[in-house]
Formats: C-alpha cells, structure tokens, sequence
C-alpha cells in the first residue's frame, strides 16, 4: 500500500466488520480499539515531521517492557487481517523474540506470517534492515530501546527536548570530534546517529552501520516505537537520511572485504562472525536468513539445472 493511500485510510484500518471481530477470545490484534486509534495517530503525526519524536500512552502487553513491546504496539495497530507479517531479530526469523512475537500476533489477529521480505507486507524486527530491497507497498516496524540520541551528551529529558526544538545539536557535534580524537575515527557502531530531512538528529535503533545507508531516499515506510521510552518517530518514503560526518572524517560501513557467508556463498550482506572453539576458525554466516536461505535455495536448483544438462 503506498504511503499517501494508508494516510487516507489509516483512521479505518481494523474498523470494518471483518476486523472487529474477536480472534481466539481476544480484540483483534489485542489492544482495544481507541488505544489503536490514538498509536495511529502519532503515527501519522511522526510522518508529517520526520525524525521526530511524538509521545504516546504506551499500553501494557503480555510482554515484559524491553522485549518490543513498542515496535508490537504499531504493528498491531497498523495490521489488518489481508496483510502478511515477517518478524526478525538481528536479521533471523528463528531466534526466541522473533518467534515468540510471531506467534502471538499470529494469535490474536490470524494473519498469514512468512519468513520471505518480498512476500510481507509488515516486518518488525530488531537490530536489522533486511538485505533485499523493500518497496512502497511495505511497511517496516523498528524496535527501539532508547529513542533519544542526545542521551549519550545529555541525561535531561526536558533539556534534549530543547535541544532539538532549537536545533542545538552542538554537544553531540563535540561528542563526535572528540570520538576522532581519541579513537581516529567516529567510534559509534550500532545506534549511529543520523540527521532526518535536515531538521532532526535521530537514533536509527540498534542498527549496524551496514543498514544507515538503506534508510536513505527509501521507498519503504519506516516506523519506530520506544514502548518503555512512550515514543513513536518516522522516516517517510523517499526522505532524505544523512549519517552524521564530518568533510575530513567520512562516515563508513563494516569492513567485510574478503568474507564469504559459509552457507551460501554471498559477498555483499551483513555478516555474524562465528569463531570455533575447538578450532580457532573464523567463519561468516549472513545476517539476515531469510536471505541467506533464498539464496541458497537459488544456488541449488541452478547446480540442480546444471546436472540436468549434463546427463
């Protein structure tokens, strides 16, 4: 659904006949339906004003505040019953939080749930931006655990408020240069700071450098909920992202020059770098393994088609 479409239709996203009714006993997608009204919109007021921070009453969840119950709370105010849902932690659909979150939104609203980027139409994750490229008809859901990226230069929440209301993104300016002072470089790995349509300096989540650059003039809508922090911001399609850098100190993505995924054989994606205990061996597997799957399954059947022809 493009982003113009689901603003028109946001308000009746969940209100037809179809969608109210209960699912397995419970509302469906489990929060009650002006709880839902209110997350949607703050949304859309985050989408008018990229990289801002909109506050919102964080309700309470079958799941422990830190576990993504942000993240959780949009998804199932956006989710409808015809949409197809992929959740992710750190790029795995296997892991303990994706499958858990999986399952239960599964169980309170019956969507279809898939481990395939091309195929969901709503992906929350943790941590990662899938490796291949979303579209406009996609929305992606971040779990944030700490929205504010004026925290690390400044503790006061009524003060980093100010600073981004007046644009008075010195301190952080300062933190950077003496980053290259003492380290040569801008030390920050996940969590890097970005500036959001020129106005906002934003906390992109837990994110690897690798995923800054894909935020950047994407054509996917990217929502952000701090369930314990009780903030939502956004990054609409097509919107300009800059990580923060300086002329002479350029911002950079992880070094995989070399790496191979030893499942199947990619070059270019994000890696987690494993090490054998028994052997000392260093070894990268892809990040993300919906991918890495695809693209194992493409390797074989072309390996497959090539055996063909030779009998």
């Amino acid at each position: 659904m493009k982003l113009k479409e689901w603003m028109n239709t946001t308000e009746h996203r969940g209100q037809n006949t179809e969608v109210r009714q209960k699912h397995n006993g419970y509302n469906f997608a489990f929060i009650d339906e002006g709880a839902k009204r209110e997350i949607r919109r703050k949304i859309l007021k985050a989408v008018a004003i990229p990289g801002y921070q909109v506050p919102f009453g964080s309700r309470e969840l079958p799941i422990a505040r830190g576990w993504g119950t942000g993240g959780i709370q949009i998804t199932l105010s956006i989710i409808g019953p015809d949409d197809t849902l992929k959740v992710i932690d750190q790029g795995c659909d296997g892991s303990v939080n994706a499958v858990n979150i999986k399952k239960f939104v599964s169980a309170v609203t019956g969507v279809k749930a898939t481990t395939d980027t091309k195929e969901a139409t709503v992906i929350q994750t943790r941590h990662r931006i899938p490796e291949e490229k979303m579209t406009e008809e996609q929305i992606l859901v971040l779990q944030v655990p700490y929205p504010e990226a004026l925290r690390t230069v400044e503790p006061s929440e009524m003060e980093t408020r100010r600073m981004h209301g007046e644009a008075d993104y010195s301190r952080m300016w300062l933190y950077l240069y003496e980053d290259i002072v003492k380290f040569k470089e801008i030390s920050i790995g996940a969590r890097y700071p970005v500036m959001v349509n020129g106005r906002y300096i934003m906390d992109p989540s837990p994110i690897p450098r690798w995923d800054i650059q894909k935020l950047n003039m994407a054509e996917t809508l990217y929502l952000f909920g701090a369930g314990r922090e009780k903030r939502i911001y956004a990054i609409p399609p097509y919107t300009k992202v800059e990580p923060l850098e300086f002329e002479d100190s350029k911002f950079r993505v992880e070094d995989f020059k070399g790496a191979v995924c030893v499942r199947c054989g990619s070059t270019d994606t994000f890696f987690d770098e494993i090490i054998d205990d028994a052997t000392g061996r260093r070894m990268y597997f892809c990040s993300d393994t919906g991918h890495c799957d695809k693209a194992l399954e493409s390797k074989s059947r072309e390996l497959k088609t090539e055996a063909d022809q030779c009998q």
